[in-house]
């Protein structure tokens, strides 16, 4: 009998026919979803995908580098608030465009900065401080949010976000319907994995997974870890804060609830609960999440009890989360496979 948790066999379920199946079934139900699917549905559909992405930023730096951040919200929120504040026709913003090829640079760029800034103080700490610092500056910018109402709208936010297009010289894509803009979060959302895939899959995202494991050791080994954290801090919050974007621009409205620290310890449960470190562990979370709350409040008084239990349970005993599960039923169908062309031999 192994002496390891059943959640921690590390066997690539990737390797499963199965799985080369699910994934196009997967992809093509996605794209088949607004043919049949009612406004709401596809309205919850967009708000996981933001939140996924969302959660994919966190986990390079909680599963692949092992920083714990508490304050990933910053950088969501500040992706919503540069949107809505170059785009929406509020008195406060400044209302000048709502093309995302400018839109997009622009969020890109001022969440980048200041992550290079957070991060250059932030990472020269580690595990609760990193976590206390990064907390501290999130609660920083919600209180900002809270108190500038001249720029930020206040406790009311910024309203009034027009619908996004795309135009480029004479073409023009208005996304003014919700299938429209569901497709638009759902290329996002595939070319973010996409991304963050071929990056944690690189000899960068190794390195990040050595940090995360002997920081020490990489560095006796010639490994500047200072440049590789901040840089995957950079990267982390730019995706974070495009995740924002795509909320912000899907509601219309930029809130400061979205700075808030419970957002980051939400997203935080996510990647914890959907598997740290795996990529697809965290949209998985983020499905759990965002969608139990919308089918067990219909069922149930007292959902939020339900919900933390099923929290605590997979805390105590299935620690590398839902993807964890997943591999462990994986490896079982192995074994018997295995043992059944043993036995027809």
């Amino acid at each position: 009998m192994s002496n390891y948790p059943i959640t921690q066999l590390h066997i690539t379920p990737m390797r499963l026919p199965v799985t080369k199946i699910l994934l196009p079934v997967l992809l093509l139900a996605a794209l088949l979803l607004p043919l049949g699917a009612r406004p709401y549905v596809l309205s919850l559909a967009i708000e996981v995908m933001a939140f996924a992405i969302f959660a994919m930023s966190l986990d390079l730096l909680l599963g692949y580098t092992g920083l714990p951040s508490f304050g990933h919200a910053a950088f969501f929120g500040l992706g919503a608030y540069t949107a809505a504040y170059l785009s929406s026709n509020h008195p406060l913003a400044l209302g000048l465009t709502s093309n995302l090829l400018l839109l997009l640079p622009v969020v890109v760029l001022v969440t980048a900065v200041t992550a290079l800034f957070v991060g250059f103080f932030a990472l020269r700490t580690s595990g609760v401080y990193f976590l206390m610092i990064t907390l501290a500056f999130a609660q920083m910018l919600f209180s900002v949010a809270i108190r500038w109402t001249a720029v930020t709208g206040g406790s009311d936010g910024l309203p009034g976000i027009p619908a996004p297009h795309i135009t480029l010289g004479p073409l023009q894509w208005l996304i003014n319907s919700r299938q429209a803009y569901y497709f638009l979060a759902l290329a996002f959302f595939v070319l973010t994995y996409w991304l963050l895939r071929r990056l944690v899959n690189s000899p960068f995202g190794w390195t990040l997974r050595g940090i995360r494991e002997n920081e020490a050791r990489m560095q006796a080994l010639g490994y500047a870890t200072f440049r590789y954290k901040i840089a995957v801090f950079i990267i982390a919050g730019v995706f974070a804060g495009l995740g924002g974007m795509l909320l912000a621009l899907h509601f219309r409205h930029a809130s400061p609830e979205n700075l808030y620290w419970t957002i980051s310890g939400q997203v935080m449960i996510m990647v914890i609960i959907g598997g740290a470190g795996t990529l697809t562990g965290p949209i998985l979370g983020a499905l759990l999440v965002r969608l139990f709350p919308q089918i067990a409040s219909s069922y149930l008084d007292r959902w939020e009890t339900v919900e933390g239990v099923i929290f605590i349970l997979f805390v105590l005993f299935a620690p590398r989360g839902i993807h964890g599960i997943y591999v462990y039923w994986c490896s079982r169908v192995q074994v018997f496979t295995w043992a059944r062309k043993l036995l027809n031999t």
